[in-house]
């Protein structure tokens, strides 16, 4: 027995340098990994950095290639908050976004919830009937919009602004597909607990959906900030317009004001990357949650 336990502990062990093999091959996959993510951030964080550092240079070193500026000055600014009204143009932006961002929110959730737990006449030619909607561009109803607009009396409005953005069917079909992979056992648990359709959207199912509404809401939020056309065809002054109208006076047939243009771009810049910085976690964690799915 003795030299027979001595031969097996003396034998090689064949699974030991394959499985540090796979280690190493695995760190290596790893690190290479990363330094792509590292590449790919510094590209696309690049532009951001060069409209920062474009805003900070005089005008008579605007058009130097240095990464770094050689003199800086606030005089970009100056001259931006001087030439529009940026302040007022911010407010109204946010007040647009975060208005059309709630209202799109609510009523994805009422609408979504109804397609994923409800079973009524003609449900299946409605929900498609709301993603044909999603397929035609908002240029097509621009005019119709306009005109209804006009005989409301609301020109130059942000509720002008606002009102054809209250229903989203992106965010309606988003939101569906998130509820009908919800657990329904979970739904019966609350039914059997009393709960009523009212209370199961709101503190079973949406508490439990905070990822998918936060990156969502972020995308809406994003889409509503950057709108250009509608305001456009709707703005006649420049204190009832939004930032991206006062962004675009910068750019005239003389020339480009390429100094108060990149102050205008980051001060524009700035409440987008504070939404996304709030509600990071949120959209990672959605992300992930869709993986494991």
């Amino acid at each position: 027995i003795l030299s027979m336990t001595t031969d097996v502990l003396r034998a090689p062990r064949p699974m030991t340098r394959p499985l540090r093999r796979i280690s190493d091959k695995s760190g290596l996959d790893t690190a290479a990994g990363h330094v792509l993510m590292v590449l790919l951030s510094i590209l696309c964080l690049f532009p951001v950095y060069w409209m920062l550092a474009s805003s900070l240079r005089p005008a008579n070193a605007m058009f130097e290639t240095s990464l770094w500026p050689t003199s800086m000055s606030l005089d970009n600014y100056r001259q931006a908050l001087e030439a529009i009204p940026i302040g007022r143009m911010l407010v109204n932006t946010l007040v647009f976004s975060v208005v059309s961002t709630a209202f799109q929110l609510l009523t994805g959730l009422l609408a979504a919830f109804a397609f994923a737990r409800w079973t009524f006449a003609l449900d299946k030619l409605v929900y498609s009937a709301v993603a044909l909607t999603w397929l035609v561009p908002f240029q097509v109803v621009m005019i119709p919009n306009y005109l209804l607009i006009a005989q409301m009396g609301l020109l130059d409005s942000i509720v002008a602004l606002i009102l054809p953005n209250l229903v989203s069917a992106l965010a309606i079909l988003l939101l569906a597909q998130a509820m009908r992979s919800f657990p329904r056992e979970v739904i019966e648990a609350a039914r059997m607990d009393g709960a009523r359709n009212w209370r199961i959207l709101w503190e079973v199912m949406v508490p439990n959906l905070r990822g998918t509404i936060a990156s969502l809401a972020i995308l809406i939020f994003i889409s509503t900030w950057n709108e250009y056309f509608w305001p456009l065809l709707l703005s006649r002054t420049a204190e009832n317009s939004v930032i991206q109208i006062g962004i675009q006076m910068f750019m005239t047939a003389e020339g480009n004001q390429w100094g108060p243009l990149m102050a205008a771009s980051t001060l524009a810049s700035l409440p987008v990357l504070v939404i996304y910085v709030l509600l990071q976690r949120q959209v990672v964690q959605s992300f992930m949650k869709s993986g494991i799915r």
